[in-house]
């Protein structure tokens, strides 16, 4: 028995128009405006950032916008807020290489506080492509701001000072490199003594301290990014260990709330896994690896575990 073929396969209805399909939407689209008014407005944060203690303890506010005053704001807003840019540009240049849609750096004042900025952040617009595209993206910002933040550490240590703790002192935790610097320097220091960091140096320890909190490896931090690119959907249970490390460090420096606070928001908004990639099979290969490999270290040099402490005594 034979069966005629369909007569309709293959039909297409004719239409008298031609297909239209929308243009893709653009890439790279910045409000130019905004992030210079963000900009603007962490500068000038940063550099009255030693200004603001002085006015809330009363202190004649004529006394304190005087040129000497906002020449020393600057040795620090400046190198804060060079390296704050390189750890961003850092992502948002890897992002233009792999053609992942992204913001310019969006900078966040904060007049009150201490380093009176709360960083710099981009918005990532779309998916990342693969584990390897992953990987540059999360460690180009460490990287970039790392680099630049070494000299000005140096460059701060030279221009600091040896002198007596002062009652009631703020204590800065000291990470490793800094210690190894520290030594170098200025050799054993006496008890009762420690370090007066110039402003140069002290933009440095906020950028060793936005360095290693960066480098965690949680969630979607630049950390988290790198441990999923190294270990895919294994990398929550290291986002849960180090959830519960950061809570544990609480009890030891009151200073780690504020980051324990904003993990725990984010793992409840978005979960403690990462968000999937369009290939996932592809592994990293052997050069990367040493990259992060290397990047640990750096997590290793830049890390306290007591950040800020309120010394109630001197010594």
């Amino acid at each position: 028995m034979s069966t005629e073929p369909d007569s309709t396969e293959g039909f297409q209805p004719f239409s008298p128009f031609p297909a239209v399909y929308p243009p893709p939407r653009p890439k790279f689209q910045h409000n130019y405006r905004r992030h210079l008014i963000f900009f603007g407005l962490t500068f000038v944060s940063a550099t009255l950032a030693s200004v603001w203690p002085a006015l809330v303890s009363g202190v004649d506010p004529a006394l304190l916008f005087t040129w000497p005053v906002i020449e020393a704001g600057l040795w620090y807003s400046i190198p804060v807020l060079t390296i704050l840019s390189a750890h961003e540009f850092g992502h948002y240049f890897a992002c233009r290489y792999y053609n992942v849609d992204a913001t310019l750096p969006y900078f966040i004042p904060a007049p009150l506080f201490l380093a009176g900025t709360l960083g710099a952040v981009i918005r990532i617009k779309e998916p990342f492509p693969s584990k390897r595209a992953l990987f540059d993206i999360g460690v180009a910002g460490p990287l970039a701001g790392f680099i630049a933040l070494v000299p000005f550490l140096i460059i701060g240590m030279t221009m600091s000072t040896v002198g007596p703790v002062p009652e009631g002192a703020l204590y800065f935790g000291e990470p490793l490199l800094w210690k190894l610097l520290e030594w170098w320097f200025f050799g054993l220091i006496p008890p009762g003594m420690d370090v007066m960091l110039h402003p140069l140096g002290f933009a440095a320890w906020w950028g060793m301290l936005a360095t290693a909190l960066n480098l965690l490896p949680f969630g979607q931090l630049d950390g988290g990014h790198i441990v999923y690119s190294l270990l895919g959907r294994r990398a929550t249970y290291v986002s849960l260990a180090t959830l519960g490390a950061t809570l544990i460090l609480t009890t030891r420096a009151a200073s780690w709330w504020s980051m324990a606070v904003m993990m725990l928001v984010m793992a409840m908004l978005v979960g403690l896994g990462h968000p999937r990639l369009i290939d996932e099979d592809t592994p990293l290969d052997g050069r990367r690896k040493l990259v992060a490999a290397f990047t640990g270290l750096i997590f290793v040099l830049s890390f306290t575990p007591v950040p800020i402490e309120f010394l109630v005594g001197g010594g």
